[in-house]
């Protein structure tokens, strides 16, 4: 599983997830590993916007504004960036990004993670109404030992996504309330 050629692919935005930021601001691995998917796919006329998307988990460090930071450096106008810096989680990229996509009339995007966590990123956006397909990283070898613990922690994740899910009413509703609200004259 890796970058498919862009050629047929054609949405109105790549998503890319945040993950591990260094303490000096730039993406650790897998991070670089999206945002240059994410560059990639944008150059290759993929879609006209991107969406980096993740808030602070690493310190002082903002996950959107270092994807932000190296899809500039891979070519990709800052015009064309729009950064996302709030969700802490997958299921709140699902949220903050649908109400997001609304307002920038968005209804077809492609969405940039590892392999590894793609399924459940799928699932979230899916459920918070987004139209998405997959763009995933190029797969990493990884020992066996790695691979127990991503699988263990997606499946945690997942749970706790279901979870979040319900007790909220579904994403989708509260993507819906998030819409309202960014788009009433209070927001």
């Amino acid at each position: 599983m890796g970058y498919r050629p862009a050629m047929s692919l054609r949405v109105d935005a790549i998503v890319v997830l945040g993950c591990k930021i260094l303490v000096s601001g730039r993406p650790a691995g897998a991070a670089a590993r999206r945002a240059a998917t994410a560059a990639q796919a944008f150059r290759e006329g993929v879609a006209p916007r991107v969406v980096a998307s993740g808030g602070r988990r690493w310190g002082a460090q903002i996950e959107a504004r270092a994807l932000a930071g190296a899809l500039e450096g891979a070519g990709v106008p800052a015009e064309v960036i729009v950064q996302e810096l709030w969700s802490m989680t997958t299921y709140e990229n699902a949220i903050f990004c649908a109400a997001l996509l609304s307002r920038l009339a968005a209804r077809r995007v492609a969405l940039v993670t590892c392999p590894w966590h793609m399924a459940r990123a799928l699932s979230n956006f899916r459920a918070a109404g987004i139209d998405v397909c997959a763009l995933p990283t190029p797969s990493v070898p990884a020992m066996p030992s790695t691979r127990v613990v991503r699988w263990v922690h997606e499946t945690a994740s997942g749970w706790l996504d279901a979870r979040a899910m319900r007790q909220r009413r579904g994403l989708r509703e509260s993507a819906a309330r998030l819409r309202a609200l960014w788009g009433s004259e209070e927001a």
